[in-house]
């Protein structure tokens, strides 16, 4: 006769676990598995594609939109001098160059003033040319009266000692003798006396002519600043781009404004 065996309930706890684990396990690998595959191309009807071979090179890309049209960069050029519009070279919506004269302007001061500037300049030079020629002469005169005054004293002084040999063998007198030595030494003192004129005719020289060339140099830069302004009269663009506007105090630019 058959007899029941008797049932474990955790060895049958042990199986459903079991079970149940490997089923996790399947159904995971499942899931990577299809994470990994690619993704199926996308179907389009033939109609609505192009078929052809790859090429390498430009592809033209049209792009139609609403919008305006705006600069990268905006530069505002003003009038560095003041004057009256003589001419207007350029419209706006021309292209330009840095060095491109957009507008003329006239100023008959700065004009008068600049010449007036350049006058001054030259009649410096000539003042400093001229007081070169005068503090020369003057050195060279100063020169040939030291000259003159260190002969004398030399011939001053070869009398004194010679009268002082002659002295001694009773020739001339001690009073003669003293005479002769008093000359030499008034010579030779007045020789000195001018040497030190001349070395004093000589830094003369010099500081005169540096105060004559500093005021030509500042009569030059006065001139070269009023040259600049007369120079900016011709407005230029300053850099290559487009002319948007050309407007005084937000009024368009017309040829006589001020």
């Amino acid at each position: 006769m058959d007899i029941p065996r008797p049932q474990d309930p955790r060895r049958k706890r042990r199986k459903q676990i079991l079970y149940g684990g490997l089923a996790l396990l399947a159904l995971l690998g499942g899931t990577l598995g299809l994470s990994r595959l690619k993704p199926a191309a996308p179907s389009v009807e033939r109609s609505a594609v192009w078929v052809d071979t790859v090429k390498r090179g430009p592809m033209l890309r049209q792009v139609r939109g609403l919008g305006t049209l705006v600069p990268q960069e905006i530069r505002w050029i003003p009038a560095l001098s003041e004057g009256r519009v003589e001419r207007i070279l350029v419209r706006p919506g021309t292209s330009v160059k840095a060095d491109t004269v957009l507008v003329e302007l006239s100023n008959p001061q700065l004009e008068q003033a600049t010449l007036y500037a350049e006058f001054q300049v030259k009649a410096a030079e000539a003042d400093y040319n001229s007081l070169r020629v005068q503090m020369q002469s003057q050195v060279l005169n100063q020169k040939a009266v030291w000259v003159r005054a260190d002969t004398e004293a030399s011939q001053a002084q070869m009398k004194a000692e010679t009268d002082a040999e002659l002295a001694k063998i009773g020739i001339i007198s001690q009073q003669s003798l003293r005479v002769s030595q008093g000359n030499a030494h008034q010579m030779g003192v007045q020789s000195e006396v001018e040497q030190q004129r001349l070395d004093n005719s000589g830094h003369e020289l010099e500081a005169r002519m540096a105060a004559q060339a500093a005021k030509v140099d500042q009569l030059k830069a006065l001139y070269h600043l009023q040259m600049t302004q007369l120079s900016a009269l011709k407005i230029r663009a300053g850099s290559d781009g487009v002319l948007q506007e050309l407007n005084l105090n937000g009024q368009p630019l017309q040829v006589g404004q001020q």
